[in-house]
């Protein structure tokens, strides 16, 4: 880790040093919130949340090793030294930004309304093959979690791949301006977070806040086959990808080599290779394709971008494919809105065999939520699917739609217990079965009790 002491800690946040003057020079390394995470020299960062305030843990910190803490409450009996701020998340901002700004390597922002996690494992999966890179943990992408994300940063690493995710105004541009991105991908611009951002023209509104906190020198890497994105103007070189003809970067041929295996042709005015992903749905292609071209950008060989490609593994439920002996079970359960769960269906649909899909409720879709429901569950039937399985007050929607456009294998359940009790019943051997819904309807219970 870059020179970081609890001296330096206090002086970039405005904080006060608050301990013995013989550890104000201490080595600080890494950035952790949660007090089970901490490991030797750890700044552990006090976080009041609804229901827990992370100052009751300092002293759990400091018997982990915790070099220091950031409080905004006096530490009464401190073990050890902390730096007292008005605010421990204003304060960690600024400390991000600050770190951010003493490396020198290529810092890849992404966002999008759908596929913001897998596409980053994709671009850290494709420079993997030749550079040492950080990527978000898990789904560090918000006010918190950039920065920590950014305090993670060794000088070790050659490149960071940072996810960026809001629900709202103006918070983009609070992570562009800790991340300083010189690369920002942007997937999809979809119906997400509709109860804040409006509709599709807020969301292209917020989520492109990034730009005015990148160098002149950067690059907008956009999904061109999204119209919004394809007339938008970053301000800067911008490059386009996808299916279209139209695009920089192109994916053709797509097809699918098995339940678990997409491969595409990559095409661009610079020539064309083959590229193989170990994932499930077509619609990988479009987000690995983002990944060829950041490869391209930071120099790296065709062959090294499809080998590190193939290396990719899918994360905590976003479209991992297990054979469970008895069904193939898609894990698509972290997280639902349409522009998600339309591509997901079409894959599903393209499988041989008996095709099910459950379906959960999708939130934060704003005024239109009833009529998206509905409108997925005409577009399931479309689809072909052999039986669509709904539970949720507002998936009740999609079964509706599902019968409205003459669909006849469609069931609803009001409970996941309803719904799991049944699945004796409604599941065959050799299906496959995708399971996705917004993560608060918790559908990781009915992956488990599908394995």
């Amino acid at each position: 880790m870059k020179h970081l002491t609890p001296a330096i800690i206090a002086k970039v946040t405005g904080g006060e040093y608050i301990g013995d003057a013989s550890s104000r020079d201490n080595r600080v390394q890494g950035a952790v919130r949660d007090h089970r995470e901490v490991a030797p020299g750890n700044l552990f960062i006090c976080i009041r949340g609804a229901r827990v305030d992370g100052h009751s843990f300092a002293d759990a910190a400091y018997s982990a090793g915790a070099a220091c803490c950031l409080a905004e409450c006096a530490l009464p009996n401190a073990a050890g030294p902390y730096v007292l701020v008005r605010s421990t998340l204003e304060a960690v901002k600024t400390l991000g930004a600050y770190y951010r700004s003493l490396f020198n390597i290529p810092v890849i922002g992404i966002t999008g309304s759908v596929g913001k996690t897998t596409a980053k494992e994709l671009v850290a999966a494709a420079l993997g093959a030749r550079f040492c890179v950080l990527k978000t943990a898990e789904n560090l992408n918000n006010e918190l979690g950039v920065p920590l994300t950014l305090l993670s940063l060794e000088e070790r690493h050659e490149a960071a791949v940072i996810e960026m995710g809001i629900s709202d105004f103006g918070e983009m541009g609070r992570l562009a301006q800790m991340a300083r991105p010189d690369i920002f991908i942007m997937t999809k611009i979809g119906y997400a977070h509709l109860d804040n951002l409006g509709d599709l023209n807020g969301v292209l509104k917020a989520k492109t806040e990034a730009f005015a906190y990148m160098n002149a020198d950067g690059v907008g890497v956009l999904n061109g086959d999204d119209e919004l994105l394809w007339g938008f103007d970053p301000g800067m070189r911008k490059i386009t990808y996808g299916v279209l003809p139209r695009n920089d970067f192109r994916a053709e041929n797509v097809r699918t080599e098995g339940v678990g295996l997409v491969a595409f042709d990559a095409v661009s005015d610079a020539g064309s290779f083959t590229v193989t992903v170990p994932a499930f749905g077509e619609h990988i292609a479009n987000m690995a394709l983002a990944a060829v071209v950041i490869g391209r950008l930071l120099g790296m060989t065709d062959d090294d971008i499809a080998r590190g490609l193939r290396s990719y593994a899918p994360v905590g439920g976003r479209s991992s494919v297990t054979d469970t002996g008895y069904i193939t079970l898609i894990d698509d359960c972290y997280n639902a809105n349409p522009s998600s769960v339309n591509p997901a269906l079409e894959s599903l649909a393209k499988l041989t065999g008996r095709r099910v899909a459950i379906l959960g409720d999708m939130n934060e879709l704003g005024e239109r939520s009833d009529e998206l429901h509905f409108e997925t569950g005409v577009f399931a039937n479309q689809c072909g699917l052999d039986l669509l399985v709904c539970c949720g007050d507002k998936a009740k929607l999609m079964y509706e739609g599902f019968k409205s456009a003459g669909g006849t294998g469609a069931k609803y359940f009001e409970t996941k217990a309803q719904l799991i009790a049944a699945l004796p019943e409604l599941i065959e051997k050799g299906d496959s079965v995708l399971v996705k819904a917004s993560n608060s309807m918790r559908f990781e219970e009915i992956v488990a009790a599908l394995k």
